[in-house]
């Protein structure tokens, strides 16, 4: 495959998180005693699960759960109780608190970058857990005080994959207006549609989902010398050939409803050659990559992909990573794994492929060259499994 002459570039990723954090041992236990009583089979079941799920913690706007704090949405210190609230409620949780990282986000992605407010042309915001409007896209113009003729645009509803999406309408923008720069921000809060439910789609997506945004700069500039950069090689989707019914994502009453199928690591096994071979030709390897961007849904679809291709450990580290230290954020997640790969300490430049799935079965994939940071004489390098922000609920 050919590099375009003029490429886009991905400047920089930040990411944040609620302040609110849960270790998944806490977690486990907390359902195991809310939807496990007089049920010792759903003990066990909720046991294994978040036992095998290799996530050390996740974030949260759920500030209440186990008495951590009064009585809140979700749960009834007085009577111990785990609570049930409406989609109404839920989404004006989500109005609350997601407005506050979308634009704390942004403010920090901007400052912190070798742009100026004023060099935003384009906003794209992603999320599939809320809606309100004005939109995220709004409040980050408006309290930025960026342009009021800014370009707007809402991605809403697509699940895991839409960071690619994204992606995409950055790279068409950025070809067809070569000063243009795009902010992204994606912003899930997949927790607030937690339910006390015993069925095994409620039980998986409650064990991995968790809340938290990242964001991208993405325009044709160079990267300044010495800072890190993705150069976009190419993006691309591919539907699998089954799994409609197996991941889906839908408003009920209470809350959204997600259909997570325990087959889905292996319909995206079974087609994982296939869709590549189509992307990188028959004869690709696995050591045509430095890395592996996989977006980690749950520890059973990494394993898969890193047995079915042969993958060696740090090629797939950063998504491992990710999943130990957040979780699964929906569309933020894989910023956050692109993020680990951009800081990554090499001496030279890098090939990385990124990969997220969702709703479709939908298989979203990009090619990256990675440009790394100039390497200092620093005596230890600071891992970067830490997200840039906590922000509190």
């Amino acid at each position: 495959m050919k590099i375009r002459t003029s490429p886009s570039y991905i400047h920089q990723i930040e990411t944040a998180v609620p302040q609110t954090s849960y270790t998944q041992e806490y977690a486990r236990d907390f359902m195991k005693h809310h939807l496990g009583k007089e049920r010792d089979a759903i003990k066990r079941i909720l046991h294994r699960i978040y036992s095998m799920s290799d996530i050390d913690k996740r974030h949260s706007v759920i500030q209440e759960l186990g008495g951590k704090s009064k009585s809140g949405l979700f749960y009834d210190a007085e009577n111990d109780q785990f609570l049930n609230p409406g989609t109404k409620e839920r989404n004006d949780l989500y109005t609350r608190e997601a407005g506050k990282l979308y634009t704390q986000l942004a403010k920090k992605t901007i400052d912190d970058s070798q742009f100026e407010p004023s060099d935003i042309t384009h906003v794209i915001t992603v999320s599939c857990t809320g809606f309100f409007a004005p939109g995220p896209d709004y409040l980050i113009v408006k309290q930025l005080g960026l342009s009021p003729h800014t370009r707007r645009y809402h991605i809403g509803f697509m699940g895991c994959y839409a960071a690619f999406p994204a992606l995409k309408m950055a790279e068409t923008i950025c070809n067809e207006d070569p000063d243009a720069l795009v902010l992204i921000v994606c912003c899930e809060l997949c927790t607030i549609h937690l339910q006390p439910k015993t069925d095994a789609d409620a039980m998986i997506s409650a064990s991995v989902f968790a809340d938290g945004a990242a964001s991208a700069l993405v325009s044709k500039k160079e990267p300044q010398p010495g800072t890190a950069a993705l150069r976009i090689d190419g993006l691309f989707t591919a539907l699998t050939s089954d799994g409609e019914k197996d991941m889906a994502w839908t408003i009920a009453n209470n809350g959204f409803d997600m259909v997570l199928s325990t087959y889905i690591p292996d319909i995206i096994e079974a087609n994982l050659q296939q869709l590549l071979s189509g992307i990188l030709g028959n004869n690709f390897s696995a050591e045509d990559f430095d890395f592996w961007a996989i977006h980690p849904g749950g520890r059973a679809i990494l394993d898969k992909v890193e047995n079915s291709l042969e993958l060696k450990s740090p090629q797939i580290a950063p998504s491992r990573s990710v999943l130990r230290d957040f979780g699964n954020m929906s569309s933020a997640t894989i910023l956050f794994v692109l993020r680990e790969v951009m800081n990554t300490r090499q001496p030279g430049e890098g090939r990385v492929l990124g990969m997220a799935f969702g709703p479709g079965l939908t298989v979203e994939t990009g090619i990256f060259g990675l440009i790394p940071a100039q390497i200092t004489d620093h005596p230890e390098h600071k891992s970067t499994n830490t997200a840039d922000a906590a922000i509190s609920a």
